[in-house]
Order: structure tokens, then C-alpha cells, then sequence
């Protein structure tokens, strides 16, 4: 079957069936509808993996997710917001500041959607501009020179795109955040709270322990943008986030990301209070656990965790004539 579509395949498979139980004449037609109930089977089973990461990616942006700030006040405490790039301007889209957590001085980044259109716009839907990932820079350089523990919350459908973004140096304020971050030598926790996006996520996401809350998502591009790009429509976003392997048990599996943070019965969504107290509990152990390191193995743990990500295939050049 040319058709991709599994629940179109299935349809044709339960019409192919209902055909053949119509007419039965031989030991032959009952083994072919044998077969293709077995083909179908097969084929219910892909599509219910289909929807439940496409579940996972609906609730990764759920409007009623706890965000940056919902987290901030409910696992730190004597948060002071900082702001401004000294630069430019200050950029709503990313909050930074210092905070106490369990009495230990800390600086927390990280990106903020906003609940109604008013704030959405506002915050700009949590698509920073440069002046976003230069403010988070300003307060890396400030956690590293008091020796504070950084930890950063993504949350972000991607770096915000315009025409006065990129003027401003978008892609030069995302890269120079990657090279600092690897070189910082406090402790940095990185917590995925909903959506990863691309480069977005990264100018704020290079750390020692990097965590996934279990219904986020973490992808060089969104399943829409993918199905855009590969079949030229909107209709094949199910495929596009199965092939892209954003979920946050594929990126374990695949060892670019350290933990999976597991979420109440229904999701984050449904009880901010339980969600944020599980996140505390993780990040107390993950914390705890790289204080106990010493800065260079700690640091070089950092670079060989990055070095490792990602396969390179090397091929024999075909020879003259072949």
C-alpha cells in the first residue's frame, strides 16, 4: 500500500477483510484474511504510537503548563529578577535572576510563555531575541563570578525569527551562549519544562545535567515545520514528531539527556504543586551530586557529554570509472 497513512491503511485493510468474509471459498481466503488482521494489528499498533507522542507534544504546549515563573515561585525562594542586557533592551521572553534554593544561593534562567493573548504578546510567546540570550549571559558571567550554581528552565517554541532580530545579532548571541556555557565552572542544571525548540533551547541549555519533564519535547524543529519541509503540508505532523524522536524517552535512549523528570497522573497541567515538587526532588539529588565533583572533572564530564552527541558515517570514495 502506497499510503502512508495508518489509519488509512487500516481502513483499506478492514474493507479488504469484510470483501474476502463475504466470499469465503477456499482454505486460502481464510489465510489471507488471517494474515491481514495480523497486518492491521500491526498497523493499530503504530498508529496508537503515533498518537501518543503527538499526545506528549499537545501537552508540552498545554496553555495551562506551569511555566518558568510558576516553577520559580513555588521550588525558590527570595527570587530577585534581573534585567536588562546593558546593551539593547530587556527581553520579557527570558527571566533571570537570583534566588535561594533549600538555602543555598542560585541563579535560575529561563524562558516565559504567557496564560492570555495580552501577556502572550508581551512575553512574546517565549521566542527571545538577542537581548533575551545577552540578559541570560550578563547573569551566567554574574553566577560564575560569586560561584553560584546555574540552573535554566527551556521552554521555548525557538528563537524568535524577525527581520530586527537577526540585525541585532541572533545567531551570534545564541553560539556565543553555547561556548560560554561550556566553559562556566559552576555547576549547571538544565530542565526542558515543555517545548525544546531548536536553537532556542540551546542558548540556554548546555549544562552538567540536562533533564526532560516527561511530557516535553526537544527537536531541532517542530513537527509542523518538519511536515512542512517534507511533504510540502500540515497533515503530516503525527509522522513528523515519530521521526524526529523528541520525546524524552527517545533522547535518553539515544544519551542526550541524563534523566526523565516524571509528571502527576495528568500531566503537569493539572497540578503545579505536585509537578514543581517532584522537579525540587530532582534537582536537590542532581545538585548535590555535581557539588561533590571537583571543577575539572566536572568540566570535563561537560565537554565529552557534548562531544559524544550524534553519529558521523565515513564512506570509502568510489574509485575512478567504477
Amino acid at each position: 500500500m502506497n499510503n502512508s497513512d495508518p489509519k488509512a491503511q487500516i481502513e483499506l485493510l478492514q474493507k479488504r477483510i469484510r470483501e474476502l468474509e463475504s466470499n469465503i471459498d477456499s482454505d486460502s481466503s481464510e489465510e489471507k484474511i488471517k494474515q491481514l488482521r495480523q497486518e492491521m494489528g500491526l498497523l493499530q499498533a503504530e498508529r496508537d504510537k503515533l498518537d501518543s507522542i503527538w499526545k506528549k507534544t499537545q501537552l508540552a504546549r498545554h496553555e495551562k503548563r506551569p511555566y518558568t515563573l510558576d516553577y520559580i515561585h513555588r521550588i525558590f525562594s527570595d527570587f530577585q529578577e534581573i534585567h536588562g542586557d546593558r546593551r539593547f533592551a530587556d527581553d520579557p521572553a527570558i527571566i533571570c535572576g537570583m534566588a535561594h534554593f533549600e538555602g543555598r544561593q542560585v541563579m535560575v534562567i529561563g524562558h516565559q510563555k504567557g496564560r492570555d493573548l495580552k501577556e502572550r504578546q508581551y512575553r512574546n510567546f517565549g521566542c527571545a531575541n538577542p537581548e533575551g540570550y545577552r540578559k541570560a549571559l550578563r547573569v551566567m558571567k554574574m553566577a560564575e563570578k560569586y560561584q553560584r550554581p546555574l540552573i535554566t528552565l527551556v521552554d521555548t517554541p525557538g528563537a524568535y525569527p524577525s527581520i530586527g532580530a537577526e540585525e541585532r545579532g541572533q545567531a551570534e548571541a545564541i553560539a556565543l551562549n553555547i561556548r560560554e556555557m561550556a566553559a562556566l565552572t559552576i555547576p549547571i542544571l538544565v530542565v526542558v519544562i515543555g517545548e525544546g525548540g531548536s536553537g532556542g533551547a540551546l542558548g540556554i541549555a548546555v549544562g552538567d545535567r540536562i533533564l526532560m519533564l516527561e511530557n516535553s519535547f526537544y527537536s531541532v524543529i517542530s513537527p509542523e515545520g518538519c511536515s512542512a519541509i517534507l511533504w510540502k503540508d500540515q497533515e503530516h505532523m503525527r509522522e513528523a514528531a515519530q521521526a524526529l524522536k523528541i520525546t524524552a524517552e527517545d533522547l535518553l535512549s539515544f544519551g542526550l539527556i541524563d534523566e526523565v523528570v516524571p509528571e502527576p497522573e495528568n500531566g503537569a497541567h493539572a497540578d503545579h504543586d505536585a509537578a514543581a515538587e517532584i522537579l525540587k526532588n530532582h534537582l536537590r539529588r542532581h545538585l548535590e551530586d555535581l557539588l561533590a565533583i571537583d571543577v575539572e572533572t566536572r568540566l570535563n564530564e561537560r565537554y565529552r557529554k557534548f562531544r559524544s552527541m550524534g553519529v558521523i558515517e565515513s564512506r570509502a570514495p568510489v574509485a575512478a570509472g567504477r
